[in-house]
């Protein structure tokens, strides 16, 4: 497809990040596609309270807003397996973000599927604000194609086809493991094996947030007149 025009997307022209960790704690949620990203986050935002925000999600409602400029482009990019422009993308996470800390500044924020390329990465580390680390959901390529193909019997999603998820795969391991890379020689890397059922998955993430000091350990009294440890934010 043709490159989209320059004047056609947002600046990201900024000499210093315009948040810091005061205002927000921003954790990047990466895995292939099919990895279980959605599913977890959705777990760490009913215990915990995080934002959750989907770079994917994002990009399909901009495509389908009635007026956006950025649709078509949109549109076209997601069907060829493609990553839309950084600009795009990250001026809508910066939008949500800005939006929740009017209210809750400090708020914590988890960014499901970004950044996918190492210029992502870099810019918005640049202008938005800093991350605190990587949540990294490690998976075998045939796992994830048998979840995804399962998935779009239902799912009504035009990507989750084998041809777009070949494609899907292929982009992942050329842009986004080399992010992964980047961030892990940072010590900014949480890497959490995806193919135990998800209830597994979830309680080593909790583990890894308690750890990193995401969220605290508290001891709770139980009936049996015994503690049982737990999590909170």
């Amino acid at each position: 497809m043709a490159p989209t025009p320059a004047t056609e997307l947002p600046s990201l022209d900024r000499e210093s990040p315009l948040l810091g960790h005061d205002d927000a704690t921003i954790i990047f949620v990466l895995g292939g596609p099919g990895a279980g990203k959605g599913t977890q986050c959705a777990r760490m935002v009913e215990e915990y309270g995080f934002k959750h925000l989907s770079a994917g999600d994002l990009l399909r409602e901009e495509q389908d807003r009635e007026g956006s400029q950025y649709g078509d482009m949109i549109k076209q990019y997601i069907k060829d397996g493609e990553i839309v422009p950084m600009e795009v993308t990250i001026k809508l996470i910066e939008n949500k973000i800005v939006d929740v800390i009017k209210t809750d500044k400090g708020a914590k924020f988890l960014i499901d599927g970004f950044p996918r390329k190492m210029d992502q990465a870099l810019k918005f580390e640049e202008v938005v604000c800093p991350s605190v680390f990587t949540l990294f959901f490690d998976c075998p390529e045939d796992t994830m194609q048998e979840r995804l193909l399962n998935r779009g019997k239902t799912s009504g999603r035009a990507d989750d086809n084998a041809e777009s998820i070949k494609k899907r795969f292929k982009t992942f391991v050329e842009t986004s493991m080399p992010v992964v890379d980047y961030f892990e020689k940072q010590g900014k890397v949480v890497k959490i094996s995806a193919v135990p059922p998800p209830e597994e998955v979830y309680e080593e993430v909790k583990r890894q947030l308690v750890e990193r000091g995401v969220v605290q350990d508290k001891f709770e009294w139980v009936e049996q007149g015994e503690y049982k440890q737990a999590a909170t934010g």
